[in-house]
């Protein structure tokens, strides 16, 4: 279907509500995205007519929900263009995914010396948990640096990834929006002898995803980011890899048997999903892909250049030096995701200024800590839009941000 945003905008019943009188303008999609009735409905219909545990039972019920969780995991794996389902492994989230990596197969094949290189660009989701294993084994990690409109820096990438191991980086910042050029970065990975890992946490959403296209070799993201419910997330891997790693967590569904003296591990994908798992949020996260795949992922993207674009042209006109918009100025390059200094004020200030004019901005450091020191400051204030908003969300923003000028007498 062709992309209307005032249509798009019905879907979602949290825009009918009003605060003082006043619309929500929520701008806060790429912390985590507000959900279609959609995915509402296909959630409240399966717990009404259809709920059941999935996999350990043979009666009608548990089988039809066997059906829809598998059904689910083949719209994910569809929608990214695996080869095949069983490459889809659910988790609760890409920090699950990327420390579940970090867990299995980094203890199963890093050691003392082996390089593991990040950027600086990287979510505290893909540092922390190789910091974790820095500690534990004695890994070295390089870092990719940024050039000073926020994309990587790719001069020496080659003498970075000299006897790596691992390159793991984002698809696209969650501060910058800065969109890196996977291709050439798994291409790059692969040449060095080294295995790509891809967290699309923030690019999944909002672009064409194709890891095969891509060459990745593991891909890692969130339903609550892309219209779905929260508490469900995926990995995606090359089955061979899948294969050849230690299962990170033990229990009932990943295992083939148990005995005194041991244990064999199910076949994938259950072999990395122990314990019953989140079946209602991944009903939810299957609804989601079949709303955007009908909204079509490239126009979403250019409903999101267009909106990205008129934003940032309108801030700056109006503001001129007293706004400051970080990150690559080519939309080609970048996200609808806004981090932003403005007129001296403290980004928390700014956001509950903001708020009074229901206009919901993060304030904070992103969990990017890192980024933020590199960028010579403790906190942004982030506008980030989503398929939702329209020009006249940023228009709101725009006057919006004038009130809070008065207030702080600038």
């Amino acid at each position: 279907m062709s992309f209307d945003g005032a249509l798009v905008r019905k879907d979602f019943p949290i825009f009918e509500r009003f605060i003082d009188g006043a619309p929500i303008v929520y701008l806060d999609s790429a912390n985590t995205s507000q959900k279609p009735r959609q995915v509402i409905d296909a959630m409240t219909s399966f717990m009404q007519n259809s709920y059941a545990p999935i996999n350990r039972s043979a009666y009608r019920l548990a089988g039809e929900a066997t059906d829809a969780f598998e059904a689910a995991r083949s719209k994910v794996a569809r929608f990214i263009n695996a080869r095949s389902a069983d490459e889809v492994i659910f988790t609760k989230n890409t920090t699950e995914s990327l420390n579940l990596l970090a867990y299995s197969w980094g203890r199963a094949n890093l050691n003392a010396g082996d390089v593991v290189v990040l950027t600086h660009l990287e979510h505290h989701a893909n540092i922390v948990p190789w910091h974790m294993l820095q500690a534990e084994r004695g890994i070295v990690l390089r870092w990719v640096p940024l050039t000073a409109d926020g994309q990587l820096d790719l001069t020496d990438l080659t003498a970075l990834l000299t006897d790596a191991k691992v390159f793991s980086f984002t698809a696209m910042s969650n501060v910058l929006g800065t969109i890196t050029p996977v291709q050439q970065l798994c291409d790059a990975a692969h040449a060095a002898g080294a295995i790509a890992i891809v967290d699309g946490c923030q690019y999944v959403p909002h672009n064409v995803t194709d890891v095969q296209a891509w060459g990745a070799d593991f891909l890692a993201f969130s339903s609550h980011k892309m219209c779905g419910p929260s508490g469900i997330g995926v990995l995606w891997g090359r089955e061979q890899l899948l294969d050849a790693m230690p299962p990170f967590l033990g229990g009932g569904n990943m295992i083939a048997d148990v005995r005194l003296d041991g244990f064999t591990t199910a076949p994938l994908p259950a072999k990395f999903e122990a314990g019953t798992p989140a079946i209602i949020e991944t009903i939810g996260l299957g609804a989601a892909v079949d709303y955007l795949s009908n909204l079509g992922m490239a126009n979403v993207r250019e409903h999101e250049m267009k909106l990205g674009s008129y934003a940032i042209r309108t801030l700056t006109e109006r503001y001129g030096n007293d706004i400051s918009i970080h990150g690559p100025t080519d939309i080609a390059s970048r996200g609808a995701t806004l981090s932003f200094a403005f007129a001296g004020i403290h980004p928390h200030d700014l956001s509950q200024v903001l708020d009074q004019r229901n206009v919901c901005v993060r304030a904070g450091h992103h969990c990017a800590k890192p980024l933020m020191r590199l960028l010579g400051v403790s906190a942004t204030a982030r506008a980030s839009f989503y398929i939702y908003n329209d020009e006249s969300d940023a228009d709101v923003l725009v006057d919006a941000l004038a009130g809070a000028s008065d207030i702080f007498g600038f």
